[in-house]
């Protein structure tokens, strides 16, 4: 007897969706430029060194709560999420299809691919990540300051209460020795109804900070002394998050 349903079943199991717009050459090439660095540092350091300069792209996901959620890889642009999320799931990776593995897992709560189960607020991207293993939050200790939000700016997205801990910034400089190459930064807003407005991969330099982001007033994906977007940007905090050793799982 065919059950209805469960020859779709068995094929996602048996073969995980992969992007249609997956550029396999392109994956290659950055996982390959990377491959002699086993540990996470300095593979983030190197990955997200070779997509400076590419373009940055509004909304990249596309997507809406009434419309079929599609799972997509582009290399060809990015918002400062999809760039964060690449670069992890790239240095997290080894081969092709590990890596679009790791980028569905990164960017949807379990791996599925819904609207709904998207990580759209990064208050519920670092939770998600951080139970999934890719990622601790380093946000701890004295000086978190805490701040409560209703998040309501996702149109389709319920609301719901959060409280965000992040790092001032005159604390955060304080706390400067405490940031390694391929952490991220997560900037708590100062709106009430939204988490965090952007991130960035931090590079480590001796005593210098520099952070690589794409950034939309540049239209690319650039890196700056991080000094100089805390000193332009107004902001409650900073969150700080590590991504965890995964390469080993995905090798």
């Amino acid at each position: 007897m065919r059950i209805p349903g469960f020859d779709s079943l068995l094929k996602s199991v048996e073969m995980p969706e992969l992007p249609d717009d997956l550029d396999r050459k392109r994956v290659g090439r950055l996982l390959r430029a990377a491959r002699s660095v086993r540990d996470m540092s300095p593979r983030i350091e190197r990955i997200s060194g070779r997509l400076l300069g590419h373009p940055y792209r509004d909304c990249p996901l596309g997507g809406s709560a009434g419309t079929p959620e599609i799972f997509t890889a582009s290399m060809g642009g990015f918002d400062c999420v999809t760039y964060v999320e690449t670069v992890l799931a790239l240095a997290a990776s080894g081969s092709v299809e590990d890596f679009a593995e790791n980028l569905r897992s990164i960017r949807y709560r379990d791996g599925v691919v819904e609207w709904r189960t998207r990580n759209h607020y990064m208050t519920a991207w670092i939770r998600e990540n951080e139970r999934a293993g890719f990622v601790s939050n380093q946000t701890r200790g004295r000086g978190v300051l805490l701040r409560d939000r209703r998040l309501n700016v996702v149109p389709g997205v319920p609301d719901r209460k959060v409280r965000v801990a992040s790092i001032p910034k005159s604390a955060f400089l304080r706390r400067w020795a405490d940031v390694e190459t391929g952490d991220l930064a997560f900037f708590a807003s100062t709106r009430r109804n939204l988490d965090v407005f952007h991130c960035g991969i931090l590079i480590r330099e001796g005593d210098t900070i520099r952070m690589r982001h794409a950034a939309r007033s540049r239209r690319r994906v650039v890196e700056e002394p991080l000094s100089d977007f805390l000193d332009r940007n107004r902001m409650v905090g900073v969150i700080l998050v590590r991504p965890e050793e995964a390469f080993s799982r995905a090798a």
